[in-house]
This record gives structure tokens, sequence and C-alpha cells, in this order.
């Protein structure tokens, strides 16, 4: 599962369990303070802004060269670019600041921030462990002639595969990096995978737009969106060469977040190439 549904709102999963993380721990941190030092809720919420500040800093500073010539690109954080250790090493160093100024909030801070940290580690491993290694769905979608095509005949490369549809501002927004990463990434097969949408529409959509797909399939009744749990578009999915997902974005790709998610296959061609150099 990728996406939760809560009414009219879809939310990411990784999101909905670091709300959550967030919610226990401002509850813990007012039932310790209920026995002695100062409610951390204000330093919580404080400490959440600075982690996620920190996080989007760290991936900016890391993939810096396709950022630097569209500086407001910093800011757009819906590309989902974001790093660990950089929200980590701000919600540390943002502790021991509160922590120094105001000693009174040392225990309910630390009771806080542990039990958070736990739910959302054992939280997020779960879901990791649960999503990691899942199978290519087996699935037989059609190509805009009419042809029927398995999802497993595009097994034996990396796989990246994007759940679309013309009326979805962030998918068309992405449309251009997607296409370019087809040339940048030769070792990497994109399958853009149209929801519920004519090969009529979509050619003129292309067409209109300039742009060229190499593998565009036809989903007309959102199968593949329903096995993979994902009711949100755009949502990319990355399988390795045997068909087993190692990673998924949900939302708008940016050229950053793309070369962060295809790092795993950078890294497993590596080997291979330097195996059929020597």
């Amino acid at each position: 599962m990728l996406t939760v549904t809560l009414g009219p709102l879809t939310m990411a999963l990784n999101h909905l369990l670091l709300l959550a993380a967030l919610g226990i721990a401002c509850g813990v941190g007012w039932w310790v303070a209920r026995r002695g030092g100062e409610s951390p809720e204000s330093a919580l919420f404080n400490l959440f802004l600075l982690g996620v500040l920190g996080a989007r800093l760290g991936f900016v500073l890391a993939y810096w060269p396709m950022y630097r010539d569209e500086p407001l690109q910093i800011i757009d954080i819906r590309d989902g670019g974001f790093l660990l250790w950089g929200g980590l090493l701000a919600i540390v160093l943002g502790t021991l600041w509160q922590g120094w100024r105001q000693p009174g909030l040392r225990r309910p801070l630390g009771w806080a921030l542990a039990s958070g940290a736990l739910f959302w580690i054992l939280a997020s491993l779960g879901s990791h462990l649960y999503s990691k290694g899942t199978e290519l769905p087996d699935l037989t979608l059609r190509t805009a002639s009419g042809q029927s095509m398995a999802l497993h005949d595009y097994r034996g490369k990396p796989l990246v595969i994007n759940i679309w549809a013309t009326w979805c501002p962030p998918c068309r927004r992405e449309m251009p990096v997607l296409q370019q990463a087809q040339h940048d990434y030769p070792h990497v097969t994109f399958l853009f995978v149209n929801q519920g949408e004519t090969p009529e529409n979509v050619s003129t959509f292309l067409a209109t737009t300039g742009l060229s797909l190499t593998h565009v399939l036809f989903d007309g009744a959102g199968q593949l969106a329903q096995r993979v749990g994902s009711m949100a578009l755009p949502t990319t999915l990355f399988y390795n060469a045997e068909g087993r997902l190692v990673g998924s974005h949900l939302g708008e790709l940016s050229r950053a977040s793309l070369r962060h998610a295809l790092e795993p296959f950078d890294r497993a061609a590596a080997p291979a190439s330097a195996a059929q150099g020597n």
C-alpha cells in the first residue's frame, strides 16, 4: 500500500506515518510534562519544521548541479526531494539548543522525541518490508494500436513505470523530465501507463506538447494503480531487472528526485560494466 484515502483526501503512507509520529510525540510529551516540566508541544512543532528544512537543504546540496540553473526549484518541495540525514542532523542540533536554553524541557522533550522516533522507525520498517520486493503485477495492458502487452515482458532490465493521465497537472509537468531520462539512462526501460483515457486523447496530447514517449500502455480500468495500492497520480514505480519493486515515488518528479530514485540502478549496473570491461 502506497497511499491512504481519508474521505476526499489521499495521502502518501510515509507522510501519514510521519504525522502520526508527531502526534504520538506530542501526546507523550504532554503526559510527561504533567508530572513535572514544561510542555514540549511548541518545541516539537518547531523541531518538525526544522527537520523538514534540514532534509530539504541536504537534498539540494547533494544534487546542487541540478538546482543551480533553476534556483526556484529549491523551494518547490512537491518533488519530494528530502534526505533523511539532513533532517536528523537538524533535529539533533535543534534539540540540543532547546535543552540548553530551557532545562525544564529536557525530560518531556526527550521522552516525546524517543517515543515518536520509535513509532516512526518501527512503522516505516514494517511498511518497507511489506512493499520491498513486491513482484511486478501480472497484468496485460494494451498499446495504442490495441496490441496486448504483459508487464512481465519488460523484465530483464531495470524498469520505471509511471502511472499518469493527461488531465493531471503534476503528470504533465514531470513529462519532460521523464522524456529526457529515456535518453540519459539507456540501461533503464521507462514505461508510461495511462489511466482511463483513449489512445486518441493521449496521441493528441503528445502531439500538441511535442513529447516523444517510447513505451506507452493503456489501463482503462485502473488495474495497475489498484494492484500497487496507489490512488494518487502521478505514481512512479521502480523495479529491478528481476521484476521486484525497489522504490516508489508519489507526486511530481524533478530531475534531482528522479536521479536520486535511479541511483540503486546505477550501483547495480556498475559491477556489470566493470566485469564487461575486464
